[in-house]
């Protein structure tokens, strides 16, 4: 979270549509401090600027520090974790971007565009903006100048503060950081759609002509795919000359045949065979259950299709629209939910007790506790960790968007204020009377934000 109230910052799981994060950081338009005078405009007390050599010099150290990382993650098992987690920090730049080029386009100025807080790292200017990377990397930000009626601007560039452009840029500049995140989600579920294929469960019908990912051998006997001469890979066209829509309607068909002979005409590698197999009834099946076969007198093969499910182009434009409208609003509802009575008294039973931490299907899951999750979803293959990478964006974008302040749902819900009581004459809100809305603001999010660190410390333990 951000060191300070001003800080403007970008901001499921792979067992929710919706797990609760928190903010990528919280966003930083140069907000005032209590007395009124802007962190970002101080001076540099008298600190040397760096040399261009020297500059390249720090950045090749920070890039090398970034790739020691990537490959001891590698070597240590956890490579697809690293790659994930320095791309949702890649998120969190791209969240400050959003904010960036929708006050540059505008000619407002930005003095400073940064990833992280603390102390620099590395940085270089160009143009009138500073650009560079601090120590502590729990977000980001982006300093515009004069977000406030507190902030004291050279009048030479008072027509380039944010507090003198129109309404609609203004609002735009607010919720371009949660747009980038949903631009993003909606690349990666096209993405899963299209090339990965989806097993988060959002599309159901999967295809009959899967292929074979398992032939399961029955304990004690052989199974009839494994007499039948079944292959990984294989892909079934037809059943008894019959093709079928989805790898439903087939298995239904084939546990609605017990002891029944049936013709398979299969895809192998491009060339058409036709195997032979009987289905046994479920029933007289050794250990079915613990083998995944269902029970009862159905016919069973031994064999499992691939849960992959490919979208076509134009097919995946429309999936990944409807899965970010459908993990939206399981998003808005658990956020909801989180404000509400019951929400607030689940989650102190949660503080109190590990054991309902636990079990809690929907928590916020912090820093702390995000590379464990993102693990277990690179651990289930790459088309869960891509769905999960999309969720995450979704609720950061939506997360930010909560009318509090420092999120950036706050400048937003000032901005309509503003633009509804401009409507007959121009009207900027008194950034010091909203200071006490600021601090109670903060202080609600620090407390569900350290309350969910601990939870999550907690859990490691």
């Amino acid at each position: 979270m951000s060191r300070t109230v001003s800080d403007h910052s970008g901001g499921g799981t792979g067992r929710l549509a919706f797990t609760r994060r928190s903010s990528s950081g919280l966003s930083d338009y140069g907000e005032p401090d209590a007395d009124g005078h802007d962190r970002g405009n101080r001076n540099n007390g008298g600190r040397q600027k760096l040399s261009p050599s020297n500059q390249a010099a720090d950045l090749a150290k920070l890039v090398g520090v970034v790739a020691l990382v990537v490959v001891a993650g590698y070597f240590a098992g956890y490579g697809e974790t690293v790659l994930a987690i320095l791309f949702l920090a890649g998120c969190i730049v791209a969240h400050e971007f959003g904010h960036y080029i929708a006050a540059r386009t505008g000619k407002v100025k930005v003095t400073e565009f940064f990833f992280g807080f603390g102390p620099k790292v590395w940085s270089v200017r160009r143009g009138e903006t500073e650009y560079g990377v601090k120590a502590i990397p729990l977000g980001g930000y982006c300093r515009i100048v004069g977000m406030n009626n507190l902030e004291d601007v050279d009048p030479a560039f008072e027509e380039r503060t944010y507090r003198h452009a129109p309404f609609w840029r203004r609002f735009v500049i607010d919720v371009a950081g949660s747009g980038m995140h949903f631009l993003i989600a909606l690349v990666l579920l096209f993405s899963m759609f299209f090339w990965t294929g989806d097993q988060s469960g959002y599309l159901t019908r999967v295809p009959a002509s899967n292929p074979i990912a398992e032939i399961i051998g029955f304990s004690g006997q052989t199974s009839p795919a494994q007499q039948a001469g079944f292959k990984l890979g294989d892909r079934i066209v037809a059943v008894d000359g019959v093709h079928y829509a989805t790898w439903a309607q087939m298995a239904s068909f084939i546990q609605a045949h017990p002891g029944v002979p049936l013709d398979f005409t299969v895809d192998r590698a491009g060339r058409e065979v036709t195997l032979h197999a009987t289905p046994v009834a479920a029933d007289t099946v050794p250990n079915a259950s613990s083998d995944g076969l269902p029970t009862g007198k159905v016919g069973v093969l031994g064999i499992g299709v691939s849960p992959l499910i490919h979208s076509s182009f134009v097919s995946s434009l429309s999936d990944a629209g409807g899965a970010f409208v459908s993990v939206s609003a399981r998003t808005l509802d658990a956020l909801g939910g989180l404000v509400s009575f019951h929400g607030v008294s689940a989650f102190v039973n949660e503080l109190s007790s590990s054991k309902a931490a636990s079990t809690s299907s929907e928590r916020f899951t912090t820093v702390i506790g995000l590379p464990s999750v993102i693990n277990q979803a690179s651990q289930s293959g790459l088309p869960t960790l891509i769905w999960l990478l999309a969720v995450i964006n979704i609720s950061i974008g939506l997360f930010n968007l909560v009318p509090l302040f420092p999120l950036d749902g706050g400048r937003v819900a000032v901005d309509i204020y503003e633009g509804v009581r401009s409507i007959r004459r121009p009207y900027r809100v008194d950034m010091a009377k909203l200071l006490p809305v600021m601090y109670a603001g903060l202080t609600v999010i620090a407390i569900f934000a350290l309350g969910s660190m601990f939870i999550d410390l907690r859990s490691l333990s």
